[in-house]
């Protein structure tokens, strides 16, 4: 059994890409590999096979690994719910909200539930691959830490520390993260990545003949700039767009404070035939065929949010000049008549009146709803596979209209009486392509082209495995997996 750790000098520094490129990189040799995060703060999560909840970047390496996404991947997941404190899950299971304090001292518990499941995935496959979070040199969150040095040290794990050397700045990145680590950490330095580089790499030598010399830890690789590159965000959202012609669907989602699972529109942004676009604070919303109301985390308060903005408004106006209106998840709780949260789940207990464009009202309940699902879209009886993350129960009249049918019988999300408004709790809608055509069709592009998502995710991930073979040192990575060179 070998565990090796991917470390960034900062928050999107290529751990994610990286891990999923080895994932994938040993796959094809045969070797049998888990992805491991201990600690992963992300709005962005995936539900497991065994019916829990973690973040999206595991649930893909999961995929470049060739296994079922699983809870023991992702251990501890925190979802923000506001700037001081967030939802606790531990083992795919919501324990509570904590302020920052709280879960620092909450850190013990959760170290426990992180050595369990790496225990677990050790016993199973011979090479866990893990990946740290933010950087090793928050001096501030050293105390305590397991997520990054703090679970290495724990493990007696080596570590690769990446940077993106398209920042600017990346041998002070390199060297003053590694000055900042103890002696123990920095022997556990094993070599660095550079990321994203664009050039020619003669022009880079000399700098990484210098890093070599001044710190003695090895360069194995200098990884390219990808063109034309897909990995689903473990947090921030993504708002590349190649060059797009022809019949343009406008698309517009409303970036609420708290939302949450926005890779929701990933399809929707690769799509030859839709301008997706985000707006964000103090902007309007543009004239649109659509509008979507994503997934929210703080449902109540995007709400309130949302009016503050007066893109309830500005969604009234596109209603009436007859744009289609989809809310999911939280989107979709909004656009009843009333959240009711008694419980306190994502604040202050209390009730906020809804949009008002479906007769239905919702209560926020402590067990959440996880599912992954199967069904038919209400639009051409489409096939739709997605995912339900929520904790909120509706009901009302509207749901007479069901947007989907599910396999097991049951029904979800509402259709407004003229078509316009639709809602669902299912995440992923617009990665099943049968749904995704139905849908933006419904929305008003007449000739659609199918796009086969999950094939576009594969192909780049097979894109990152050709870059280890290529650009990495693959006799010393295989080494460092306890595999021979």
């Amino acid at each position: 059994m070998t565990t090796l750790m991917v470390q960034g000098t900062t928050s999107d520094a290529g751990k994610s890409t990286l891990v999923t490129a080895l994932c994938r990189w040993l796959r094809r040799q045969g070797v049998s590999v888990a992805p491991f995060k201990p600690q992963n703060m992300a709005l962005n999560s995936a539900v497991t096979a065994d019916g829990g909840e973690i973040g999206r970047a595991q649930a893909v390496q999961a995929q470049a690994a060739g296994l079922a996404p699983h809870t023991d991947m992702n251990p501890v997941l925190l979802k923000p719910n506001s700037d001081t404190g967030a939802q606790v899950i531990i083992h795919g299971r919501a324990v509570g909200n904590m302020d920052a304090v709280v879960y620092h001292d909450y850190k013990r518990v959760a170290h426990e539930a992180v050595l369990q499941s790496h225990a677990r995935l050790a016993a199973r496959h011979p090479v866990v691959m893990v990946e740290g979070a933010g950087s090793p040199a928050e001096i501030n969150l050293r105390a305590g830490d397991i997520a990054n040095m703090g679970f290495a040290e724990a493990v007696d794990c080596p570590v690769i520390l990446i940077a993106d050397i398209d920042k600017g700045g990346v041998f002070a990145h390199l060297v003053g993260t590694l000055e900042l680590l103890s002696p123990s950490e920095q022997a556990r330095v094993c070599g660095f990545v550079i990321n994203r580089f664009r050039g020619d790499l003669s022009l880079l030598q000399p700098g990484l003949d210098w890093l070599e010399q001044r710190t003695g830890k090895p360069v194995l690789g200098v990884l390219p700039y990808l063109m034309d590159f897909h990995l689903e965000a473990e947090d921030a959202i993504d708002q590349r767009q190649a060059g797009k012609d022809g019949e343009l669907l406008k698309v517009v989602v409303p970036v609420l404070p708290r939302i949450s699972n926005h890779t929701d529109f990933d399809p929707l942004r690769l799509h030859p035939q839709v301008d997706l676009r985000f707006v964000g604070p103090g902007q309007a919303l543009p004239p649109a065929d659509l509008v979507i109301l994503p997934g929210s985390k703080s449902v109540r308060a995007d709400l309130a949010f949302l009016r503050e903005q007066g893109w309830d408004a500005a969604i009234q106006r596109h209603l009436r000049y007859g744009g289609k209106l989809l809310g999911i998840c939280g989107g979709l709780q909004m656009l009843g008549t009333r959240i009711d949260d008694p419980h306190g789940l994502e604040g202050a207990p209390g009730s906020s009146a809804g949009l008002g464009l479906l007769d239905f009202a919702t209560v926020l309940e402590p067990e959440k709803q996880l599912r992954n699902v199967h069904g038919r879209l209400c639009l051409e009886q489409a096939a739709v596979s997605g995912y339900e993350i929520h904790a909120g129960v509706t009901t009302g009249a509207a749901l007479q209209r069901p947007a989907v049918t599910l396999e097991d019988g049951r029904q979800d999300g509402a259709v407004s009486g003229d078509g316009q408004v639709m809602g669902t709790y299912l995440h992923g809608l617009f990665e099943s392509s049968g749904a995704s055509v139905a849908l933006l069709r419904w929305a008003g592009l007449r000739e659609v082209r199918a796009v086969d998502y999950h094939a576009l995710r594969e192909r780049d991930i097979e894109r990152l495995a050709d870059l280890v073979e290529a650009h990495l040192d693959t006799g010393r990575l295989r080494e460092l997996c306890g595999l021979r060179p």
